[in-house]
Protein backbone atom coordinates (compact mmCIF):
# COMPACT_ATOMS: atom_id res chain seq x y z
CA UNK A 1 0.00 0.00 0.00
CA UNK A 2 2.66 2.43 0.78
CA UNK A 3 4.75 1.45 -2.53
CA UNK A 4 1.47 2.07 -4.10
CA UNK A 5 0.85 5.52 -2.41
CA UNK A 6 4.03 6.53 -3.12
CA UNK A 7 3.68 5.88 -7.25
CA UNK A 8 0.70 7.39 -7.45
CA UNK A 9 2.02 10.88 -5.48
CA UNK A 10 4.89 10.47 -7.65
CA UNK A 11 2.87 10.69 -11.05
CA UNK A 12 0.61 13.45 -9.97
CA UNK A 13 3.66 15.75 -8.70
CA UNK A 14 5.25 15.02 -12.18
CA UNK A 15 1.75 15.61 -14.10
CA UNK A 16 1.55 18.84 -12.37
CA UNK A 17 5.33 19.71 -12.92
CA UNK A 18 5.39 19.26 -15.80
CA UNK A 19 1.89 21.45 -16.67
CA UNK A 20 3.64 23.92 -14.92
CA UNK A 21 7.02 24.13 -16.12
CA UNK A 22 6.13 22.98 -19.47
CA UNK A 23 7.79 19.79 -19.37
CA UNK A 24 6.30 16.33 -21.12
CA UNK A 25 7.05 13.47 -19.13
CA UNK A 26 6.27 10.45 -20.44
CA UNK A 27 2.77 8.93 -19.94
CA UNK A 28 1.51 11.76 -17.16
CA UNK A 29 1.90 14.46 -20.09
CA UNK A 30 -1.22 12.23 -21.61
CA UNK A 31 -3.78 13.85 -18.91
CA UNK A 32 -3.32 17.31 -20.02
CA UNK A 33 -2.56 16.26 -23.66
CA UNK A 34 -6.28 14.82 -23.56
CA UNK A 35 -8.19 17.24 -22.24
CA UNK A 36 -6.85 20.11 -24.31
CA UNK A 37 -7.59 17.81 -27.31
CA UNK A 38 -11.30 16.85 -26.40
CA UNK A 39 -13.74 19.43 -26.43
CA UNK A 40 -15.73 18.72 -23.41
CA UNK A 41 -12.66 18.06 -21.20
CA UNK A 42 -11.86 22.18 -21.21
CA UNK A 43 -12.44 25.08 -20.69
CA UNK A 44 -12.12 27.94 -23.41
CA UNK A 45 -11.06 31.02 -21.45
CA UNK A 46 -10.55 34.59 -23.14
CA UNK A 47 -7.66 35.62 -24.69
CA UNK A 48 -7.81 32.08 -26.29
CA UNK A 49 -6.68 30.53 -23.15
CA UNK A 50 -7.44 26.93 -22.57
CA UNK A 51 -7.84 25.96 -19.00
CA UNK A 52 -7.73 22.03 -18.75
CA UNK A 53 -10.14 21.20 -16.02
CA UNK A 54 -9.68 17.15 -16.58
CA UNK A 55 -6.13 16.96 -16.26
CA UNK A 56 -5.83 19.13 -13.06
CA UNK A 57 -8.80 17.00 -11.89
CA UNK A 58 -6.67 13.41 -12.42
CA UNK A 59 -3.81 15.02 -11.37
CA UNK A 60 -5.55 16.39 -8.14
CA UNK A 61 -7.19 12.74 -7.65
CA UNK A 62 -3.74 10.94 -7.95
CA UNK A 63 -2.19 13.29 -4.88
CA UNK A 64 -5.06 12.44 -2.87
CA UNK A 65 -5.54 9.09 -3.21
CA UNK A 66 -1.39 8.66 -3.10
CA UNK A 67 -1.37 10.94 0.00
CA UNK A 68 -4.14 8.96 1.63
CA UNK A 69 -2.37 5.86 0.87
CA UNK A 70 0.67 6.52 2.20
CA UNK A 71 -0.70 8.09 5.04
CA UNK A 72 -2.32 4.81 5.96
CA UNK A 73 0.17 2.72 5.12
CA UNK A 74 2.27 4.61 8.25
CA UNK A 75 -0.41 4.65 10.74
CA UNK A 76 -1.42 1.33 10.41
CA UNK A 77 0.09 -1.90 12.13
CA UNK A 78 1.79 -4.95 11.29
CA UNK A 79 0.50 -6.71 8.25
CA UNK A 80 -2.40 -8.89 7.86
CA UNK A 81 -1.12 -12.70 8.16
CA UNK A 82 -4.13 -14.27 6.02
CA UNK A 83 -3.07 -11.71 3.13
CA UNK A 84 0.45 -12.59 3.56
CA UNK A 85 -0.48 -15.80 3.13
CA UNK A 86 -2.80 -15.50 0.66
CA UNK A 87 0.71 -13.58 -0.94
CA UNK A 88 3.09 -16.34 -0.01
CA UNK A 89 0.30 -19.50 -2.23
CA UNK A 90 0.13 -16.70 -5.03
CA UNK A 91 3.57 -16.96 -5.68
CA UNK A 92 3.76 -20.86 -5.09
CA UNK A 93 1.64 -20.64 -7.94
CA UNK A 94 4.32 -20.16 -10.31
CA UNK A 95 2.74 -19.49 -13.73
CA UNK A 96 0.45 -16.92 -12.39
CA UNK A 97 3.14 -15.33 -10.67
CA UNK A 98 5.90 -15.24 -13.68
CA UNK A 99 2.57 -14.16 -15.65
CA UNK A 100 2.09 -10.79 -13.16
CA UNK A 101 5.77 -9.90 -13.55
CA UNK A 102 5.50 -10.10 -17.25
CA UNK A 103 2.54 -7.70 -17.07
CA UNK A 104 4.34 -5.52 -14.56
CA UNK A 105 7.12 -5.30 -17.08
CA UNK A 106 4.87 -4.70 -19.87
CA UNK A 107 2.82 -1.92 -17.99
CA UNK A 108 6.26 -0.45 -17.03
CA UNK A 109 7.53 -0.41 -20.72
CA UNK A 110 4.39 1.39 -21.81
CA UNK A 111 4.79 4.16 -19.14
CA UNK A 112 8.22 5.07 -20.85
CA UNK A 113 6.06 6.35 -23.99
CA UNK A 114 8.05 8.46 -26.05
CA UNK A 115 11.24 7.08 -24.07
CA UNK A 116 10.77 3.78 -26.40
CA UNK A 117 8.90 4.78 -29.17
CA UNK A 118 8.28 8.28 -31.30
CA UNK A 119 9.68 9.99 -33.91
CA UNK A 120 10.77 12.81 -31.65
CA UNK A 121 14.52 12.87 -30.54
CA UNK A 122 15.44 12.27 -27.24
CA UNK A 123 18.30 14.45 -27.38
CA UNK A 124 19.83 17.09 -30.21
CA UNK A 125 23.15 18.16 -29.83
CA UNK A 126 23.75 21.30 -32.29
CA UNK A 127 25.90 24.49 -32.26
CA UNK A 128 26.93 23.64 -28.71
CA UNK A 129 23.52 23.47 -27.30
CA UNK A 130 21.59 20.44 -26.01
CA UNK A 131 18.04 20.28 -26.66
CA UNK A 132 15.19 17.63 -25.66
CA UNK A 133 12.63 17.61 -28.30
CA UNK A 134 10.84 14.74 -26.68
CA UNK A 135 10.37 16.19 -22.82
CA UNK A 136 8.86 19.47 -25.23
CA UNK A 137 5.25 20.22 -25.64
CA UNK A 138 6.53 22.59 -28.65
CA UNK A 139 7.55 21.87 -31.65
CA UNK A 140 11.42 22.60 -33.47
CA UNK A 141 11.85 23.77 -37.11
CA UNK A 142 14.18 22.46 -39.11
CA UNK A 143 15.32 26.16 -39.51
CA UNK A 144 16.85 25.52 -35.68
CA UNK A 145 19.07 23.18 -36.71
CA UNK A 146 20.60 24.85 -39.51
CA UNK A 147 18.30 23.09 -42.55
CA UNK A 148 17.68 26.49 -45.08
CA UNK A 149 15.84 26.13 -48.15
CA UNK A 150 11.99 25.41 -48.04
CA UNK A 151 12.00 22.92 -45.44
CA UNK A 152 13.36 25.63 -43.52
CA UNK A 153 9.91 26.14 -41.90
CA UNK A 154 8.89 22.67 -41.69
CA UNK A 155 8.50 20.79 -38.34
CA UNK A 156 12.29 19.15 -37.76
CA UNK A 157 12.80 15.36 -39.05
CA UNK A 158 14.72 13.84 -36.85
CA UNK A 159 15.08 10.89 -38.49
CA UNK A 160 16.44 12.78 -41.33
CA UNK A 161 18.05 15.33 -38.89
CA UNK A 162 20.18 12.58 -38.15
CA UNK A 163 21.48 11.38 -41.20
CA UNK A 164 22.10 15.48 -42.17
CA UNK A 165 24.25 16.31 -38.60
CA UNK A 166 25.96 12.77 -39.41
CA UNK A 167 27.28 13.34 -43.00
CA UNK A 168 28.15 16.98 -41.94
CA UNK A 169 29.89 16.26 -38.44
CA UNK A 170 27.96 18.75 -36.68
CA UNK A 171 26.12 17.77 -34.10
CA UNK A 172 24.31 14.28 -32.88
CA UNK A 173 20.73 13.10 -32.81
CA UNK A 174 19.70 10.85 -30.51
CA UNK A 175 16.31 9.12 -31.24
CA UNK A 176 14.18 6.12 -29.46
CA UNK A 177 14.55 2.68 -29.63
CA UNK A 178 11.58 2.54 -32.19
CA UNK A 179 12.22 5.92 -33.46
CA UNK A 180 8.67 5.83 -35.30
CA UNK A 181 5.27 7.04 -33.90
CA UNK A 182 2.47 4.53 -33.38
CA UNK A 183 0.18 6.75 -36.19
CA UNK A 184 0.24 9.75 -38.10
CA UNK A 185 3.74 8.88 -38.97
CA UNK A 186 3.53 7.48 -42.51
CA UNK A 187 6.46 5.62 -43.87
CA UNK A 188 7.90 6.43 -47.84
CA UNK A 189 8.05 2.95 -49.45
CA UNK A 190 11.17 0.75 -48.10
CA UNK A 191 13.58 -1.07 -49.99
CA UNK A 192 16.02 -4.21 -48.96
CA UNK A 193 19.39 -4.24 -51.18
CA UNK A 194 19.30 -6.81 -53.92
CA UNK A 195 22.19 -9.26 -54.43
CA UNK A 196 23.45 -10.39 -57.88
CA UNK A 197 24.40 -14.25 -58.50
CA UNK A 198 25.05 -16.11 -61.33
CA UNK A 199 23.54 -13.39 -63.28
CA UNK A 200 20.37 -12.92 -61.07
CA UNK A 201 19.15 -10.71 -57.96
CA UNK A 202 18.30 -12.03 -54.83
CA UNK A 203 17.28 -11.13 -51.52
CA UNK A 204 19.36 -11.02 -48.78
CA UNK A 205 19.30 -15.13 -47.45
CA UNK A 206 16.96 -15.63 -50.27
CA UNK A 207 17.02 -19.10 -52.27
CA UNK A 208 14.65 -18.11 -54.92
CA UNK A 209 15.74 -15.43 -57.41
CA UNK A 210 13.70 -11.27 -56.71
CA UNK A 211 10.25 -11.14 -58.45
CA UNK A 212 8.64 -8.20 -58.13
CA UNK A 213 9.70 -4.15 -58.49
CA UNK A 214 13.00 -3.18 -58.53
CA UNK A 215 14.89 0.35 -57.91
CA UNK A 216 17.49 2.77 -58.16
CA UNK A 217 16.99 5.57 -55.57
CA UNK A 218 18.23 9.11 -55.91
CA UNK A 219 17.67 9.04 -52.03
CA UNK A 220 17.03 5.56 -50.08
CA UNK A 221 16.35 7.65 -47.04
CA UNK A 222 13.55 9.22 -48.62
CA UNK A 223 12.61 7.05 -51.25
CA UNK A 224 13.63 9.18 -54.11
CA UNK A 225 13.46 6.60 -57.11
CA UNK A 226 15.85 7.44 -60.05
CA UNK A 227 14.93 3.93 -62.19
CA UNK A 228 12.11 1.56 -61.31
CA UNK A 229 12.03 -1.90 -63.07
CA UNK A 230 9.86 -4.96 -62.94
CA UNK A 231 11.88 -7.80 -62.38
CA UNK A 232 10.93 -11.49 -62.61
CA UNK A 233 13.48 -14.76 -61.64
CA UNK A 234 15.96 -12.23 -60.89
CA UNK A 235 16.19 -10.28 -64.47
CA UNK A 236 14.92 -7.40 -65.91
CA UNK A 237 11.53 -8.30 -67.70
CA UNK A 238 8.81 -5.74 -68.28
CA UNK A 239 8.56 -1.88 -67.91
CA UNK A 240 10.70 0.41 -66.78
CA UNK A 241 10.30 4.20 -65.78
CA UNK A 242 12.71 7.00 -63.99
CA UNK A 243 12.07 9.94 -62.50
CA UNK A 244 14.45 13.33 -61.76
CA UNK A 245 15.60 14.20 -58.35
CA UNK A 246 12.29 16.39 -57.93
CA UNK A 247 10.21 13.37 -58.45
CA UNK A 248 8.97 14.10 -62.02
CA UNK A 249 8.61 11.67 -64.18
CA UNK A 250 11.11 11.65 -67.47
CA UNK A 251 11.79 8.34 -68.79
CA UNK A 252 10.69 5.03 -70.01
CA UNK A 253 11.59 2.03 -71.00
CA UNK A 254 11.02 -2.09 -71.60
CA UNK A 255 13.04 -4.70 -70.83
CA UNK A 256 13.08 -8.12 -71.90
CA UNK A 257 15.42 -10.70 -70.36
CA UNK A 258 17.32 -7.94 -68.96
CA UNK A 259 17.81 -6.59 -72.46
CA UNK A 260 16.97 -3.20 -72.87
CA UNK A 261 13.73 -3.22 -76.27
CA UNK A 262 13.16 0.33 -75.83
CA UNK A 263 13.13 3.42 -74.47
CA UNK A 264 12.16 7.19 -74.59
CA UNK A 265 13.74 10.37 -72.40
CA UNK A 266 11.50 13.78 -71.90
CA UNK A 267 13.42 15.29 -69.13
CA UNK A 268 16.08 18.33 -69.34
CA UNK A 269 19.59 17.43 -71.16
CA UNK A 270 21.00 14.50 -72.80
CA UNK A 271 19.46 10.47 -71.78
CA UNK A 272 23.00 9.62 -71.30
CA UNK A 273 23.31 12.61 -68.42
CA UNK A 274 20.27 11.42 -66.86
CA UNK A 275 21.31 7.72 -66.67
CA UNK A 276 24.82 9.17 -65.46
CA UNK A 277 22.94 10.50 -62.13
CA UNK A 278 24.46 9.13 -59.26
CA UNK A 279 22.39 6.46 -57.70
CA UNK A 280 22.43 3.73 -55.27
CA UNK A 281 22.58 0.16 -56.18
CA UNK A 282 19.74 -2.15 -57.22
CA UNK A 283 17.45 -2.76 -54.83
CA UNK A 284 13.99 -4.85 -53.75
CA UNK A 285 10.67 -2.03 -53.38
CA UNK A 286 8.65 -2.86 -51.07
CA UNK A 287 5.02 -1.04 -50.59
CA UNK A 288 3.02 -0.83 -47.70
CA UNK A 289 2.09 -3.41 -46.23
CA UNK A 290 5.42 -3.91 -46.49
CA UNK A 291 6.74 -7.28 -44.94
CA UNK A 292 9.49 -7.08 -41.16
CA UNK A 293 12.59 -5.91 -42.49
CA UNK A 294 15.12 -6.55 -39.11
CA UNK A 295 18.00 -4.78 -41.12
CA UNK A 296 16.01 -1.53 -41.95
CA UNK A 297 14.82 -0.98 -38.73
CA UNK A 298 11.33 -3.00 -39.15
CA UNK A 299 11.13 -5.95 -37.53
CA UNK A 300 7.51 -6.42 -37.79
CA UNK A 301 7.49 -4.64 -40.88
CA UNK A 302 4.94 -1.95 -41.80
CA UNK A 303 0.72 -1.61 -41.79
CA UNK A 304 -1.20 -0.66 -44.71
CA UNK A 305 -1.64 3.21 -43.95
CA UNK A 306 2.62 2.88 -43.61
CA UNK A 307 2.97 2.94 -39.75
CA UNK A 308 5.73 0.72 -38.44
CA UNK A 309 3.98 -2.43 -36.95
CA UNK A 310 6.15 -2.80 -33.71
CA UNK A 311 5.39 1.24 -33.27
CA UNK A 312 1.95 0.48 -33.56
CA UNK A 313 1.83 -2.56 -31.33
CA UNK A 314 3.16 -0.51 -28.66
CA UNK A 315 0.36 2.26 -29.06
CA UNK A 316 -2.18 -0.20 -29.05
CA UNK A 317 -0.57 -1.36 -25.96
CA UNK A 318 -0.82 2.01 -24.38
CA UNK A 319 -4.00 2.28 -25.35
CA UNK A 320 -5.88 -0.57 -23.36
CA UNK A 321 -3.25 0.33 -20.23
CA UNK A 322 -4.59 3.74 -19.98
CA UNK A 323 -8.27 2.67 -20.78
CA UNK A 324 -7.87 0.12 -17.93
CA UNK A 325 -6.58 2.49 -15.53
CA UNK A 326 -9.43 4.67 -15.86
CA UNK A 327 -12.18 2.13 -16.53
CA UNK A 328 -11.49 -0.16 -13.45
CA UNK A 329 -11.43 2.40 -10.71
CA UNK A 330 -14.93 3.65 -11.58
CA UNK A 331 -17.09 0.82 -12.94
CA UNK A 332 -15.57 -0.54 -9.06
CA UNK A 333 -16.78 2.31 -7.39
CA UNK A 334 -20.19 2.63 -9.12
CA UNK A 335 -20.74 -1.36 -8.73
CA UNK A 336 -19.51 -2.10 -5.19
CA UNK A 337 -21.15 1.12 -3.90
CA UNK A 338 -24.55 -0.21 -5.44
CA UNK A 339 -24.01 -3.74 -4.90
CA UNK A 340 -23.20 -3.21 -1.19
CA UNK A 341 -26.36 -0.91 -0.74
CA UNK A 342 -28.75 -3.51 -2.41
CA UNK A 343 -27.93 -6.31 0.12
CA UNK A 344 -27.42 -3.73 3.01
CA UNK A 345 -30.81 -1.50 2.72
CA UNK A 346 -32.74 -4.82 1.03
CA UNK A 347 -37.07 -3.65 0.21
CA UNK A 348 -37.83 -1.36 -2.11
CA UNK A 349 -34.23 -0.45 -2.60
CA UNK A 350 -32.93 -3.74 -3.73
CA UNK A 351 -35.81 -4.64 -5.59
CA UNK A 352 -36.36 -2.04 -8.06
CA UNK A 353 -32.47 -2.32 -8.99
CA UNK A 354 -32.23 -5.48 -9.54
CA UNK A 355 -35.38 -4.88 -11.98
CA UNK A 356 -33.39 -2.44 -14.14
CA UNK A 357 -29.97 -4.45 -13.89
CA UNK A 358 -32.01 -7.43 -15.17
CA UNK A 359 -33.48 -5.06 -18.10
CA UNK A 360 -29.87 -3.45 -19.01
CA UNK A 361 -28.28 -6.67 -18.70
CA UNK A 362 -30.66 -8.06 -21.29
CA UNK A 363 -29.79 -6.05 -23.84
CA UNK A 364 -26.97 -7.33 -26.44
CA UNK A 365 -24.34 -5.61 -24.87
CA UNK A 366 -21.83 -5.34 -28.14
CA UNK A 367 -24.67 -3.70 -30.13
CA UNK A 368 -25.80 -1.05 -27.40
CA UNK A 369 -22.30 0.50 -27.49
CA UNK A 370 -22.24 0.37 -31.11
CA UNK A 371 -25.23 2.07 -31.32
CA UNK A 372 -24.27 4.65 -28.99
CA UNK A 373 -21.13 4.91 -30.38
CA UNK A 374 -22.46 5.32 -34.00
CA UNK A 375 -24.08 8.27 -32.32
CA UNK A 376 -21.26 10.13 -31.14
CA UNK A 377 -20.41 12.89 -33.64
CA UNK A 378 -16.69 12.49 -35.03
CA UNK A 379 -15.32 15.76 -33.38
CA UNK A 380 -16.08 14.59 -29.90
CA UNK A 381 -15.21 10.60 -30.35
CA UNK A 382 -11.67 9.52 -28.27
CA UNK A 383 -10.64 7.28 -25.40
CA UNK A 384 -13.00 9.71 -22.79
CA UNK A 385 -16.26 8.96 -24.91
CA UNK A 386 -15.86 5.04 -25.36
CA UNK A 387 -14.47 4.38 -22.07
CA UNK A 388 -18.03 6.42 -21.25
CA UNK A 389 -20.29 4.33 -22.87
CA UNK A 390 -18.21 0.90 -21.75
CA UNK A 391 -18.60 2.18 -18.18
CA UNK A 392 -22.50 2.96 -18.59
CA UNK A 393 -22.59 -0.95 -18.81
CA UNK A 394 -19.41 -2.31 -17.47
CA UNK A 395 -20.78 -2.14 -13.57
CA UNK A 396 -23.25 -4.47 -13.34
CA UNK A 397 -21.62 -7.83 -13.28
CA UNK A 398 -20.00 -7.03 -9.82
CA UNK A 399 -23.19 -6.05 -8.24
CA UNK A 400 -25.12 -9.51 -7.32
CA UNK A 401 -21.86 -10.45 -6.22
CA UNK A 402 -21.86 -7.89 -3.77
CA UNK A 403 -25.30 -7.97 -2.75
CA UNK A 404 -24.81 -11.49 -1.82
CA UNK A 405 -21.76 -10.70 0.51
CA UNK A 406 -23.45 -7.62 1.91
CA UNK A 407 -26.82 -9.52 2.59
CA UNK A 408 -24.93 -12.06 4.17
CA UNK A 409 -22.75 -10.36 6.67
CA UNK A 410 -25.17 -7.42 7.43
CA UNK A 411 -26.49 -9.38 10.27
CA UNK A 412 -23.73 -10.70 11.55
CA UNK A 413 -21.95 -9.62 14.97
CA UNK A 414 -19.29 -6.92 13.73
CA UNK A 415 -22.00 -5.04 12.03
CA UNK A 416 -24.21 -4.94 15.00
CA UNK A 417 -21.59 -4.02 17.19
CA UNK A 418 -20.67 -1.22 14.86
CA UNK A 419 -24.16 -0.18 14.85
CA UNK A 420 -24.05 -0.02 18.71
CA UNK A 421 -21.14 2.21 18.39
CA UNK A 422 -22.77 4.49 16.48
CA UNK A 423 -20.75 4.27 13.50
CA UNK A 424 -22.94 5.41 10.41
CA UNK A 425 -24.03 3.50 6.95
CA UNK A 426 -21.34 5.05 4.89
CA UNK A 427 -18.88 4.04 7.58
CA UNK A 428 -20.21 0.32 8.00
CA UNK A 429 -20.49 -0.39 4.34
CA UNK A 430 -16.92 0.71 3.57
CA UNK A 431 -14.85 0.55 6.20
CA UNK A 432 -16.45 -2.90 7.70
CA UNK A 433 -18.55 -4.52 4.93
CA UNK A 434 -15.81 -4.25 2.06
CA UNK A 435 -12.48 -5.06 3.68
CA UNK A 436 -14.65 -8.74 4.13
CA UNK A 437 -15.08 -8.81 0.45
CA UNK A 438 -11.90 -7.91 -1.09
CA UNK A 439 -11.02 -11.67 -1.87
CA UNK A 440 -14.50 -11.44 -4.39
CA UNK A 441 -12.62 -7.59 -5.44
CA UNK A 442 -9.32 -9.03 -6.11
CA UNK A 443 -10.78 -12.05 -8.50
CA UNK A 444 -12.51 -10.55 -10.62
CA UNK A 445 -10.06 -7.64 -11.66
CA UNK A 446 -8.34 -10.16 -14.24
CA UNK A 447 -11.14 -10.94 -15.84
CA UNK A 448 -12.68 -7.32 -15.83
CA UNK A 449 -9.36 -6.05 -17.43
CA UNK A 450 -9.53 -9.12 -19.95
CA UNK A 451 -13.10 -7.74 -20.89
CA UNK A 452 -12.12 -4.31 -21.61
CA UNK A 453 -9.26 -5.50 -23.74
CA UNK A 454 -11.67 -7.65 -25.94
CA UNK A 455 -14.60 -5.02 -25.90
CA UNK A 456 -12.21 -2.43 -27.13
CA UNK A 457 -10.48 -4.74 -29.69
CA UNK A 458 -13.72 -5.81 -30.80
CA UNK A 459 -14.96 -2.45 -31.48
CA UNK A 460 -12.22 -1.48 -33.50
CA UNK A 461 -12.58 -4.02 -35.33
CA UNK A 462 -15.89 -3.65 -36.35
CA UNK A 463 -15.40 0.62 -36.70
CA UNK A 464 -17.15 1.63 -34.06
CA UNK A 465 -14.22 2.16 -31.84
CA UNK A 466 -11.93 4.65 -31.46
CA UNK A 467 -10.62 7.20 -34.07
CA UNK A 468 -7.56 6.54 -36.43
CA UNK A 469 -5.20 8.84 -34.91
CA UNK A 470 -5.63 6.10 -31.78
CA UNK A 471 -3.33 2.51 -32.32
CA UNK A 472 -5.51 -0.31 -31.66
CA UNK A 473 -5.01 -3.68 -32.19
CA UNK A 474 -8.92 -3.97 -33.11
CA UNK A 475 -8.10 -2.06 -36.10
CA UNK A 476 -4.68 -3.53 -36.93
CA UNK A 477 -6.89 -6.74 -36.67
CA UNK A 478 -9.02 -5.57 -39.34
CA UNK A 479 -6.39 -4.29 -41.89
CA UNK A 480 -4.78 -7.68 -41.49
CA UNK A 481 -7.49 -9.93 -42.34
CA UNK A 482 -8.36 -7.46 -45.37
CA UNK A 483 -4.97 -7.93 -46.43
CA UNK A 484 -4.14 -12.05 -46.68
CA UNK A 485 -1.31 -11.49 -48.58
CA UNK A 486 0.49 -9.45 -45.84
CA UNK A 487 0.47 -12.31 -42.85
CA UNK A 488 2.93 -10.28 -40.90
CA UNK A 489 0.13 -7.95 -39.70
CA UNK A 490 -2.32 -10.51 -38.89
CA UNK A 491 -0.32 -12.90 -37.24
CA UNK A 492 1.95 -9.72 -34.90
CA UNK A 493 -1.51 -8.71 -33.71
CA UNK A 494 -3.14 -12.25 -32.97
CA UNK A 495 -0.27 -13.27 -31.34
CA UNK A 496 0.20 -10.45 -29.14
CA UNK A 497 -3.58 -9.91 -28.21
CA UNK A 498 -4.01 -14.01 -27.47
CA UNK A 499 -0.37 -13.33 -25.56
CA UNK A 500 -2.02 -10.16 -23.41
CA UNK A 501 -5.23 -12.16 -22.70
CA UNK A 502 -3.87 -15.48 -21.91
CA UNK A 503 -1.71 -13.61 -19.39
CA UNK A 504 -4.34 -11.99 -17.88
CA UNK A 505 -6.30 -15.34 -17.10
CA UNK A 506 -3.29 -16.84 -16.21
CA UNK A 507 -3.14 -14.06 -13.25
CA UNK A 508 -6.57 -14.48 -12.18
CA UNK A 509 -6.52 -18.27 -12.01
CA UNK A 510 -3.69 -18.12 -9.84
CA UNK A 511 -5.57 -15.38 -7.48
CA UNK A 512 -8.58 -17.29 -7.64
CA UNK A 513 -6.97 -20.50 -6.09
CA UNK A 514 -4.64 -18.81 -3.76
CA UNK A 515 -7.91 -17.58 -2.17
CA UNK A 516 -10.13 -20.06 -2.02
CA UNK A 517 -10.93 -20.77 1.16
CA UNK A 518 -12.44 -24.19 0.33
CA UNK A 519 -8.49 -25.10 -0.68
CA UNK A 520 -6.94 -23.98 2.72
CA UNK A 521 -9.50 -24.43 5.91
CA UNK A 522 -10.15 -27.46 7.56
CA UNK A 523 -12.91 -28.14 9.17
CA UNK A 524 -12.64 -29.62 12.77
Amino acid sequence: MRTLGIFLTTLGALAATGELRGIAFPTVRWLFTTSRDVPWLHCDLPNKIVAPWFGWLSTAILLVAGLLLVARAWRGGPRNPVSVQRFNRFRAIKRGYLSLLILMCLAGLAGLDQVVVGKRALAVYYAGQWRFPAFLPGEFKNADFGITGELAQAPADYRALKRHLAQTGSGRVYLPAIPYDPTGDTLPALSRALTQRDGRYFEAAASKPYSGMAAKYHDVAQANIHLRYAMRNGVLSGPADGYDTAGNPVYSGDYKYSELVADRYSGGGSKEQFLALPTSALRAVKYHPAPPMPDEGHWLGTTTQGYDVLAYLYGGLQVNLKAALIYLPIIYLIGISIGMMMGFFGGWFDLVVQRLIEIFSNMPFLFVVIIFSSMVPERYKGLPVILTILILFGWMGMTFLMRTAAYRDRERDYIAAARVLGAGTPRILFLHLLPNTVAILVTLVPFTLSGLIFALTSLDYLGFGLPPEYATWGRLLNDGLANLSAPWLVTSTFLVLVGMLVLITFVGEAVREAIDPKKFTYYR
